[in-house]
Formats: C-alpha cells, sequence, structure tokens
C-alpha cells in the first residue's frame, strides 16, 4: 500500500526520530535527522519560483501567484530544527500553500553544518553551536531578510519568525536581536536564552510557544538539552510577557485542535487537546504573548490541517503598529 497523506507524515517523523535517537544515543537529547533530498522531493511542485539569495547559504524566495511589485505583502521565514533542514521543516509545517492562498513570501533557509555534518542555528546559550564555532546566524538572518527586501515589496509591519525545535529558539534570538524588524514569531518546541537577561530586545515582539507536555527532547517544564539547561515553555512566555510590559496572570483562550485525530497512536490526542494561555493586558504597542499547550503532545508531534493555518492568523494578527 502506498504511503501517503497523513500516513506517510507519520512514518517518515517516525524514522526521523528514531535516526536522531540513535545518533544521539537516548530521547533526551534527540530533536531527529532527516536529509534536504528526502523532504524536498515531497514539496509541492506548484512553488512559484522566485530570486534565490542568501550568498554562501543560497536560498530561494517563494513568491505567492497573487504578488504584484510596489504592493507590499507580508514575509515569512521558517526555521529548521537541529539535524534536519529547510526542505524538511517546510513540508512538515506546509506553510508553502498558505503562502499562494493567503499572499506572502516565504523561505526556509538552512543553518550551518556542524564538526558531525548536521545542519544547525547558533541560537542562543542554551543550543545548538555544540562546536563553538560562533557563527552569526543572527546576522545571516537579518541579511537575508533585507536582501528580499531589496528585491521584493515586502511590508515592513509584517516580518515573522517560524520556528521548530532549535529553530524555535533561532526565532527567540531574533526577536531579541533585531526587534526593530521582527513582529512576532512563533516558536514550536523551543525555548528562550537560559540567561534571560541575554535577550537585549528594543522594541516589543508578540511571540507565540507551542509545546507539548510529553516533549522528551525539549521538556515543557524545562531541564536539559545536549547537556545544557534550557528553560521550560511557560518560562519563556513569562520572560517575554515581562519584555513586553504584559500584566500578568493570563487569560485563557479557546482550546485548539492543532493535533491530527490519529486512532492507531498508542496516545491517539483526539478533539481539543490544545490549551492556550495569553497575555493581552498590559502589553505594549498592541502585542500579545501566548502559550499553546499540546496536552500529551511530544517533540514531533503530527499537525491537523488547522495547525498552519491557526499560525498564520496568529502571526497576521499581529503586525508592528
Amino acid at each position: 500500500m502506498p504511503c501517503t497523506g497523513a500516513r506517510f507524515l507519520r512514518l517518515l517523523l517516525g524514522i526521523v526520530l528514531a535516526v536522531g535517537l540513535a545518533a544521539c544515543g537516548g530521547g533526551n537529547n534527540s530533536v531527529g535527522h532527516a536529509t534536504g533530498g528526502t523532504a524536498s522531493a515531497s514539496s509541492n511542485a506548484s512553488a512559484v519560483a522566485g530570486k534565490v539569495i542568501g550568498g554562501s547559504r543560497p536560498v530561494q524566495v517563494h513568491v505567492p501567484p497573487s504578488y504584484r511589485g510596489g504592493v507590499p505583502i507580508p514575509l515569512v521565514v521558517l526555521l529548521h530544527a537541529y539535524r534536519t533542514s529547510g526542505d524538511f521543516v517546510d513540508y512538515y509545517f506546509q506553510l508553502q500553500p498558505l503562502a499562494d492562498s493567503v499572499g506572502f513570501l516565504y523561505v526556509h533557509p538552512d543553518g550551518s553544518k556542524d564538526s558531525a555534518g548536521d545542519e544547525f542555528w547558533n541560537a542562543t546559550d542554551a543550543c545548538c553551536d555544540t562546536d563553538h564555532s560562533g557563527v552569526n546566524d543572527s546576522g545571516y538572518l537579518e541579511g537575508v531578510i533585507r536582501d528580499i527586501e531589496a528585491q521584493y515589496s515586502v511590508d515592513p509591519k509584517r516580518i515573522y519568525v517560524v520556528g521548530h525545535s532549535n529553530g524555535g529558539f533561532m526565532a527567540y534570538r531574533m526577536a531579541c536581536d533585531h526587534a526593530d524588524t521582527v513582529a512576532a514569531i512563533v516558536s514550536v518546541a523551543g525555548a528562550m536564552f537560559k540567561d534571560a537577561n541575554a535577550c537585549k530586545a528594543s522594541r516589543p515582539v508578540s511571540v507565540l510557544e507551542v509545546h507539548g507536555t510529553s516533549d522528551d527532547a525539549i521538556p515543557y517544564g524545562g531541564g536539559q538539552f545536549l547537556g545544557s539547561p534550557v528553560p521550560g515553555a511557560r518560562a519563556s512566555v513569562s520572560d517575554w510577557a515581562r519584555f513586553d510590559g504584559c500584566v500578568q496572570p493570563s487569560a485563557s483562550g479557546n482550546r485548539l485542535d492543532i493535533i491530527a485525530d490519529d486512532p492507531s497512536q498508542s496516545t491517539p490526542l483526539n478533539g481539543k487537546e490544545t490549551r492556550v494561555s495569553i497575555y493581552r493586558k498590559g502589553c505594549r504597542a498592541g502585542t500579545e504573548v501566548q502559550l499553546w499547550t499540546v496536552v500529551g503532545g511530544n517533540h514531533i508531534p503530527e499537525f491537523s490541517r488547522e495547525f498552519a493555518p491557526d499560525l498564520i492568523k496568529f502571526l497576521f494578527a499581529h503586525p508592528k503598529p
């Protein structure tokens, strides 16, 4: 029986996680591994080819069919996990169809390769420059954004960064370093700096953290990753609530169904499994901080069809003033 649709994605993610476990020697240090070739083979064939930018780490800009020069539109930058790739996270998150239907510029660049040949982002003091190379990924990604702005009509108030795991850490880094550029970020299974004082955000930034309570790589309540302490999901959003001037405690939003219903799994997460906590009151410049707690969710969940639209809805609701 051919592996298509949700079944194929489950098998692919299972292979990714299994390879990562074997390479890292255990579940607590694993984020998974995939080659760019595996994911790119399943990429959306209807992609509109844009210009290649990014210097020594080139990335092709995806341009929606509705794009018209001189009419500014949003830009979304998607960042992959440790030991995966831009092509893999593109296939995993399925943002490209939304780029076409909603209308935004979109890129999913690659990090640097470490001494083991694995791609990573030098994000924070908690993750993930294991070779201590000091590569300036914050500067690289800022350069990618500036190159896209030079080539296309980008709405400067709607530049967004999304990341999974190590990419989530990097999204926080971009919000800290480039708060004048980035309007909002989404971190999925990522975390903030272990020393929150290292974040020097010059302006408020809207933040969404999506995190599973059964994540054994980046623990929901905080812990260790690759031998380094990492803050938990609540601590990460609390830090940003403080940066943005939000008043605690948070409010509760409607529960969401962002994980695919799958009765074949040993612990299916059917129905509205995700709790929503919102920091809105008192937040400066119209920003907002949210935590989506996926009850029972792991590090690489299989997302439902609602996930990507809900993610983009959060971002687009929070432009810069």
